[in-house]
């Protein structure tokens, strides 16, 4: 039996800080993530930017969830992103050929991201766009997100999410043309130029 001297105020260490996980590079990305496009699709297009935590530095170890429509504005209802050999359990990959809609890309050592996929169709009163959801570290909930694509000014305009938003925040949810087919789409987590996120309910 351990007795406490009661006489002597005990010392009391306080729990060492760290990192609010979790830790989403182990397990979750996946090889060939961000090739969502089929290969060789003639529709298929580049989006690649940076994720920038509030101080403007980019983050190393964030993930990004990508899901969108195909170029007729179609959900996909196919499986395929994800297979697994059914013996080992280990990735196979993608199939190349079915279009799923959906990619998971892991930021590199200096915060970059990368996929492939279709240019997607629109979908009601909504201009195209891709949907993103943010996993990052410090993050106690995900977050979420839209790329819109420049190119229809019109379809921009009349978008209802868009036209809520503030007319000097807007640009924080269209990606930019870099060249032919590659666009640019950088996440602020906060500070300025924050990117603009959604809360569904």
């Amino acid at each position: 039996m351990t007795k406490i001297d009661t006489s002597r105020p005990e010392t009391v260490l306080p729990t060492p800080s760290h990192t609010v996980g979790p830790f989403y590079g182990h397990a979750l990305p996946f090889p060939g993530g961000g090739d969502i496009a089929p290969v060789g699709h003639p529709e298929s297009i580049a989006l690649q930017g940076y994720i920038y935590d509030g101080d403007g530095n980019p983050l190393p170890d964030a993930f990004l969830e990508l899901w969108s429509a195909d170029p007729d504005g179609n959900v996909p209802q196919v499986d395929g992103s994800i297979r697994r050999d059914p013996a080992s359990g280990g990735y196979l990959g993608r199939n190349g050929v079915e279009f799923t809609g959906w990619g998971r890309i892991q930021t590199d050592a200096n915060g970059h991201w990368t996929a492939r996929t279709l240019r997607p169709g629109a979908r009601g009163q909504s201009a195209p766009y891709i949907s993103v959801c943010v996993f990052a570290r410090g993050l106690l909930v995900h977050l979420y997100t839209r790329i819109y694509l420049p190119g229809d000014e019109a379809a921009l305009a009349a978008d209802p999410l868009l036209a809520r938003v503030p007319a000097e925040r807007r640009d924080t949810l269209i990606a930019r043309e870099q060249r032919d087919g590659t666009y640019r789409f950088d996440i602020r987590l906060q500070g300025e130029g924050e990117t603009v996120f959604l809360e569904f309910q």
